[in-house]
């Protein structure tokens, strides 16, 4: 096996350090060299040779369609009793979503849930500043606010920003009460605490605001929210999404393409303690950078690989799809590593995650090499699995982990036909039950689907009109307002 240290001590063309930025540069370089060659070396090597597949696998042809859906489809639109908001709420609700962008989309999730839940009133929620790219674009900035408000006005209401009080003659902007949520906070804590202060206060700031509502939720309407913000309301701007077609159009020029998502990146292999197959320097830098970011652990590289804890390396990345039968004309996209330099300006930093996030979404493969902690793997599997069961190629890391190794002591006897066994033994996106630790951000399997002819009746699709229905319910509950507050002021009279 090729050593990582080895390709990036020899690569020139960009000022090399020994510093953190300059080993983010040499892993983007690393992962595209070593994918390359892997996948274009074997398919040298094997020739013409047909891949050998037992009757119940899937085809590669296969592949590049969606995968089964067994009657299923998308949907997010209320199946029960959904009034909308009122229009005087309890207060309003601040956010700070911190994290990158991905984790802050599942936050963003989470307000507008914790709004409704309390009935609040939703102040545009606030993004932190990345710290590396030192961007603060805001949501204003990356998403269409327009859009996102008038798609969630059945459910609550949104204001950009507080308002302004007017007390002894001054006018000055409300100041919200601030409140840090537990992680994982139950419903139960948003209609005590949560809301006892808002009403106090008029306004909660809640802060941080990553993973402080509960995932599973018995109520399948909540669950249904949480799509509708995330795959409805929740869109890019223009800008990003035509940057995104542009990319998608010439890849799919030539017909299909795959995304790969290789988290063969400095925070993720720090995190998981894989260093061994970096040079003494670079195991240098990463434990620094373990040191300063995540807590003290002892972790033993030989251990955490063996039980599928490390990320797959590009080597190893084109081993499997080399065994899966794809050959070196398959179109790929390799998401975050690098922009090209005539796209550099139109996608550093929460930008580019954006156009990353679009172009895997919309790709007929999706193949994450690290699903544990990572948000943007984790989002884009479930979207697409909302998208139309969208095919996604998920290697299982422990059942693989041992035929690597056993590879690298020189036991290559049917190598690929394990591999294989492994890579096609998995549903492909298609629909399944979702087993802890899996999210329901990757998985939203069945709440926001729905079934024409049901066995259960619970699982059948809403009438094609519903949005119809809420807006008169909206347009009703307002004539109903209006009319009372006519009322009141001819009795006042």
């Amino acid at each position: 096996m090729r050593r990582a240290g080895d390709v990036f001590g020899r690569r020139g063309g960009h000022r090399l350090s020994w510093g953190l930025r300059g080993l983010l540069k040499r892993l983007s370089v690393a992962v595209i060299v070593l994918l390359i060659c892997s996948i274009s070396l074997f398919t040298t090597f094997k020739g013409n040779r047909p891949v050998i597949r037992s009757e119940n696998q899937i085809g590669i042809d296969d592949l590049w369609a969606t995968a089964a859906s067994g009657g299923w489809r998308p949907s997010s639109a209320p199946r029960s009793d959904w009034p909308p908001p009122p229009n005087e709420s309890n207060g309003y609700l601040c956010v700070r979503c911190n994290g990158g962008l991905n984790q802050q989309r599942t936050a963003i999730c989470n307000a507008v849930l914790a709004a409704r839940i309390m009935n609040a009133t939703l102040v545009l929620p606030e993004l932190d500043a990345n710290a590396y790219w030192h961007d603060n674009s805001g949501f204003r900035g990356i998403y269409d606010v327009e859009h996102f408000v008038k798609s969630l006005r059945y459910d609550v209401q949104i204001v950009e920003s507080l308002p302004e009080i007017h007390t002894n003659g001054k006018t000055k902007k409300m100041k919200a009460y601030q409140l840090r949520p537990p992680r994982d906070a139950p419903v139960s804590w948003y209609t005590t605490v949560a809301l006892e202060n808002m009403k106090e206060h008029g306004a909660i700031y809640l802060t941080p605001f990553s993973h402080r509502l509960e995932e599973e939720i018995d109520n399948p309407e909540y669950q249904r929210l949480r799509c509708r913000v995330n795959y409805h309301a929740l869109r890019f701007k223009p800008q990003i999404m035509k940057l995104s077609n542009t990319i998608v159009s010439k890849l799919r020029s030539q017909g299909h393409f795959m995304s790969i998502h290789l988290r063969f990146e400095m925070d993720m292999l720090s995190f998981a303690g894989c260093f061994d197959i970096f040079t003494p320097a670079e195991q240098k830098i990463l434990k620094k950078y373990r040191k300063e970011n995540f807590a003290e652990k002892k972790l033993v590289y030989n251990e955490r690989r063996a039980i599928g804890k490390c990320p797959l390396t590009p080597e190893e990345v084109g081993l499997i799809l080399r065994a899966m039968g794809f050959d070196n004309s398959t179109r790929i996209f390799l998401a975050a590593v690098g922009p090209a330099s005539e796209l550099a300006e139109n996608t550093r930093g929460p930008l580019g995650s954006a156009v990353d996030y679009m172009v895997c979404l919309l790709s007929d493969i999706f193949l994450p090499t690290y699903d544990g902690p990572s948000n943007f793997a984790n989002n884009v599997m479930g979207h697409r699995l909302y998208y139309g069961f969208r095919t996604t190629i998920q290697p299982d890391r422990k059942a693989l982990a041992p035929i690597f190794i056993n590879r690298e002591k020189g036991q290559t006897a049917d190598f690929e036909e394990a591999v294989r066994r492994v890579m096609f033994n998995t549903k492909f996106g298609g629909p399944h039950k979702r087993v802890r630790p899996e999210s329901f951000y990757t998985n939203s399997w069945p709440e926001c689907f729905c079934q024409m002819s049901p066995k259960n009746p619970a699982d059948k699709c809403p009438p094609e009109n519903v949005v119809e229905v809420l807006s008169s319910r909206f347009q009703s509950e307002e004539t109903d307002e209006l009319e009372g507050m006519k009322s009141s002021n001819w009795t006042d009279s």
